[in-house]
């Protein structure tokens, strides 16, 4: 599968001017909302995963394996995990090497609360560097009962339905569910900043995951 070069670039943090052997990061998707989420969560650990902080991040199109918006926490995980497996297969053996597979995937969590159904709007990531992997998640908002309706009930995607909700065209490629929920607090992006910036603790602070095992065991 052909890589998608416009969405290739390099984030080096301060560090001296010889640098070798970045470190490589593939994205499972081209989407602009879910790079740049991963751009700047590794601006925040970039020495806890290269000792010069040098880190490359490419995006490739793979295919998640779930429904076009998952409606349960477990699909939501199931399509982030995937699409970093699915990466890690393409790559394997290719010319193209990363050292991490990141996995992204949004869409709704239905629960039910006291009786009633209540909708969240979640995003999702998981990232494995071919042996282990982790996920991290957004946190939640509530989604109005009109939309959860349409979405849910009525099948519509939620890319779809947004639109129609917000009055706009595209809403994905911006702001997101998220951002027109929140009035831009919480865009898109951002939901997929945190997720990312948990999903990689386990390698970032790879010295305390390795001291809470131990002390497991």
């Amino acid at each position: 599968m052909a890589v998608n070069s416009k969405f290739f670039s390099r984030y080096t943090a301060p560090a001296n001017f010889f640098q070798m052997n970045p470190c490589r990061i593939a994205v499972g998707s081209t989407r602009r909302p879910k790079l740049q989420a991963v751009h700047e969560a590794a601006a925040s650990f970039s020495s806890g995963l290269s000792p010069d902080g040098q880190l490359e991040i490419q995006g490739y199109e793979v295919e998640s394996g779930v429904s076009h918006t998952p409606v349960s926490r477990q699909e939501l995980m199931q399509g982030a995990r995937q699409r970093a497996e699915a990466l890690c297969g393409m790559l394997a053996g290719g010319s193209a090497r990363a050292d991490y597979f990141v996995g992204l995937e949004g869409g709704l969590n239905v629960v039910s609360e006291n009786g009633e159904r209540r909708v969240f709007l979640e995003s999702w990531a998981y990232v494995s560097d071919g042996v282990r992997g982790h996920f991290g998640c957004s946190g939640s908002i509530e989604i109005p009962e009109a939309l959860a309706e349409e979405v849910v009930n009525g099948g519509v995607e939620l890319a779809v339905a947004i639109d129609r909700f917000a009055g706009a065209v595209g809403i994905r490629d911006g702001q997101g569910a998220w951002g027109v929920l929140t009035k831009n607090l919480v865009p898109r992006q951002e939901s997929f900043r945190l997720a990312v910036l948990t999903a990689f603790a386990p390698f970032y602070n790879a010295k305390m995951y390795r001291a809470a095992a131990a002390a497991e065991s």
